[in-house]
């Protein structure tokens, strides 16, 4: 196995774990966003406010994108387990 390969490994594992999280965290951050506009023209500061709708934005896209996510990550695993003879010789 060539540094090449191990970087190739890391590039892919990096590139998927992104892949996954990016749609949940865009959602709480935009989800975020919109409740922090919120406060800021109504002064309502309260800590406990964005909690609620940042958790059910991320549960709301596990429920839409959990199959893609767990499809994809099953596809990245059974590729790394085809690698492994190739890794032995």
């Amino acid at each position: 196995m060539t540094i090449g390969d191990i970087t190739s490994l890391l590039r892919g594992g990096i590139l998927e774990v992104i892949l996954l999280a990016s749609p949940l965290l865009l959602s709480a951050l935009l989800v975020g966003l919109i409740v922090a506009i919120l406060q800021a023209t109504t002064s309502i500061q309260e800590q406990t406010l964005t909690f609620v709708p940042k958790v059910l934005a991320i549960l709301l896209i596990l429920a839409l994108l959990g199959g893609w996510m767990f499809t994809s990550l099953g596809d990245y695993t059974v590729q790394l387990f085809r690698m492994i003879p190739d890794m032995a010789g």
